[in-house]
């Protein structure tokens, strides 16, 4: 069958409509990107002026940006052994809170009788102030990093429980059916359905426990008696001694390390959870 005039130029329509779209998507791509850090890039800048502005008049407030500048600059490697202390805290504390707070809620997604008898508990050591808890471990367990780990460990336990157990027990019902018919065991059942579907429940709880984690390690500096070493440490004996510079520089740190842990979760799970295509919100 021979081709029309009409055939022929809708197809040159249809490929010059091809050709005009594919040179337009790097257009709206480079669009995209810049519509991603424009925004936040502006509003730093704001803040950073009005932060610069209210300085100049208040010194005895809060420090200048090229005074906290100087500050680092100048005793890059103090700030660099307290930054390491702390993150060895997060690092340490973080990751016994997470394991704990995933393995305690495999354990009552499958027994419920665990979770009628544990929850009621592990809501009152929650509630209980982290404050309260840190001279007490101190007596525990001395003066050295045991108090700092466990503070950490607990201020992320707790998010990390709800929002993993939370994760265990969103499965699809009809799966769930099949593979009960199929007389799967309770570990196949976890393996193949519980632990895939809670993925993204428990990056969501990640999400709000890695900060945390950054805020516990804080406190426990602040309170636990002992190594005066770490970013938490650093605040306190620069605040006392009225040394404004470093005290700042030591929270831009504390905030420094919290984007880049929160950086790095977000790659991870772009990586881990391709599959997912919506942001799970944490409970």
């Amino acid at each position: 069958m021979s081709e029309t005039p009409t055939m022929a130029t809708a197809r040159i329509r249809s490929a010059t409509a091809a050709r005009s779209g594919a040179s337009a998507r790097p257009g709206l791509a480079k669009r995209t990107r810049i519509g991603l850090w424009l925004p936040p890039l502006i509003a730093f800048v704001i803040a950073a002026v009005l932060w610069q502005l209210v300085a100049l008049n208040n010194p005895y407030v809060i420090p200048t940006l090229d005074a906290i500048g100087a500050s680092l600059v100048g005793d890059a490697g103090m700030y660099a052994a307290n930054l390491l202390v702390t993150a060895q805290e997060v690092v340490i504390g973080a990751a016994a809170g997470i394991l704990a707070g995933f393995l305690l809620a495999v354990v009552m997604a499958e027994f419920n009788i665990v979770e009628r008898a544990v929850m009621p508990l592990v809501v009152v050591v929650m509630v209980t102030p982290i404050v309260a808890i840190a001279p007490a471990l101190v007596v525990a367990f001395g003066f050295g990093m045991t108090p700092k780990y466990i503070v950490t460990g607990l201020v992320v336990f707790f998010p990390m429980l709800v929002n993993s157990l939370a994760g265990l027990r969103e499965v699809d019902g009809r799966a769930l059916d099949v593979m009960r018919t199929l007389h799967a065991s309770r570990w196949e059942i976890f393996r193949h359905l519980r632990f895939p579907g809670s993925m993204p429940y428990f990056f969501a709880g990640l999400r709000i426990a890695l900060p945390l984690a950054i805020v516990g390690a804080a406190v426990a500096e602040f309170v636990a008696a002992g190594q005066q070493a770490g970013l938490g440490s650093l605040v306190t004996v620069s605040a006392a001694q009225a040394n404004l510079p470093v005290t700042w520089a030591s929270i831009a740190l504390l905030c420094v390390m919290g984007v880049v842990l929160v950086s790095l979760l977000a790659i991870v799970r772009k990586r881990v959870l391709w599959w997912s295509d919506g942001e799970t919100v944490a409970r």
